[in-house]
């Protein structure tokens, strides 16, 4: 069921949701954008590499920057923009990634960005995921 006024989307061309939720929900001027991670429309993952001997090695960094450039191509499908953003949250499976992840970060927001909380959580869908953000954002009148 939709609330008066509300749109849910799956956007096209992006991993779709491992479960029965859009990508992104706008309400009137809010838009709410799931849990997004670096999983890629084929089911692999950006920042993860397995060996030959089935070894995997993940990297913080590139996981946070697919997931923030996700977020952006989301954003974009319902005329917003990672500027429109007011709050994040991001969940990451291991607080020693925080200074990689907070780094990457700071290379698309800084003070006058979104609030955002971090929290370290036991696990996320995949064990190949680091990171997860869902956000908030507010689509500015023309």
């Amino acid at each position: 069921m939709s609330a008066a006024g509300a749109e849910a989307l799956v956007v096209s061309g992006k991993a779709t949701p491992r479960g029965r939720f859009p990508h992104v929900k706008t309400v009137g001027d809010l838009i709410f954008v799931s849990g997004t991670s670096s999983r890629r429309p084929d089911n692999t993952f950006v920042g993860v590499e397995v060996d030959e001997m089935g070894t995997a090695s993940l990297d913080i960094e590139a996981q946070t920057r697919a997931v923030i450039e996700n977020i952006r191509d989301i954003l974009a499908e319902v005329g917003a923009g990672l500027d429109d953003l007011c709050q994040v949250t991001a969940y990451l499976v291991s607080m020693n990634d925080f200074g990689a992840y907070n780094r990457v970060y700071g290379e698309y927001f800084d003070e006058n960005g979104p609030t955002r909380t971090t929290v370290a959580v036991h696990q996320l869908p995949h064990p190949h995921l680091l990171i997860e953000i869902q956000a908030i954002a507010h689509r500015r009148r023309p």
